[in-house]
């Protein structure tokens, strides 16, 4: 089999950054969306309503045939819903746009994480190292920002503002956005080589205990209001989410029991793996 070094080349290459597009367009509107949000709503809102992004992760993990539908899959979906529209319920500072724009950053986050998961696990496209797949992503994530900051954001009232009206101001401030800029970099980093060597399953897990700090950090520091009916909410979503690892923890530990991932990975990797159909579907045909 051909390596990903002899694959990128000529018209695969063209095909390669063709198909990254779209995975670097949607992870940059997913980040953009959620600063977007933060604008008209409060931290701790936006993340609860973020934390509908599995809903978002399991459609297009149908559409893309990385997961069969089931009832068990549409029974988490609703719980995750309802607990969607507990935190909604009885929002004071309920802002439309706001929850627009974090609501479709959710939708967006769901794609970018099921193509990544795609780029990064199917050999043809020679993507397997978390490395190489940003130096293609990162680009195009720089360029749409761009393009997007020069559209949204008020550059007239750039002098005016309070974090760049003198120079400590200016050095804060671009010590800060370093700052911060690094911490994205490695934890999105952090997220490829999860997902390069285990799943999405892993992130989402990963990605509710970063949530729930979110919300503790933002409650604390910020002082956002935290009701008992958002709490309400928030567990039920957590619960959603969590039968949704659980779920699919027991159906790729029988999958490896019952030897029906050997097609795509190593037995030693695939329990902790989506499964793409696709593939397994071929490897069925190849072996008839």
């Amino acid at each position: 089999m051909e390596n990903g070094n002899e694959l990128i080349g000529g018209g695969f290459r063209w095909t390669l950054t063709f198909t990254v597009v779209p995975t670097a367009l949607g992870t940059a509107l997913d980040i953009n969306l959620s600063n977007a949000s933060l604008v008209f709503i409060s931290v701790t809102f936006a993340t609860m309503c973020k934390s509908a992004s599995p809903i978002f992760l399991l459609i297009f993990a149908f559409a893309f045939r990385l997961e069969y539908p089931s009832v068990k899959l549409f029974g988490i979906i609703i719980i995750i819903s309802i607990g969607i529209l507990l935190t909604v319920a009885k929002e004071t500072e309920f802002e439309l746009w706001g929850f627009v724009f974090v609501m479709l950053a959710a939708v967006m986050s769901g794609f970018r994480w099921c193509m990544t998961q795609i780029l990064l696990q199917k050999e043809a496209y020679g993507l397997k190292n978390p490395l190489t797949f940003m130096s293609y992503v990162t680009p195009v994530m720089a360029l749409a920002t761009g393009l997007l900051s020069l559209i949204l954001d008020p550059w007239n009232e750039f002098r005016r503002n309070n974090y760049f009206d003198s120079s400590w101001h200016i050095t804060r401030s671009c010590f800060l956005m370093l700052f911060g800029g690094t911490l994205a970099f490695f934890m999105v980093l952090t997220e490829y080589i999860l997902i390069s060597v285990t799943s999405a399953v892993t992130v989402t897990i990963a990605g509710v205990v970063k949530e729930a700090v979110t919300i503790l950090v933002a409650v604390f520091y910020f002082h956002d209001d935290f009701t008992w009916l958002k709490g309400a909410g928030l567990v039920t979503i957590m619960i959603g989410v969590s039968l949704f690892n659980w779920y699919k923890y027991e159906k790729l530990k029988k999958g490896q029991s019952n030897g029906d991932e050997g097609a795509i990975s190593s037995t030693s990797n695939a329990a902790g793996k989506y499964v793409i159909l696709e593939e397994m579907d071929d490897h069925d045909n190849d072996g008839d």
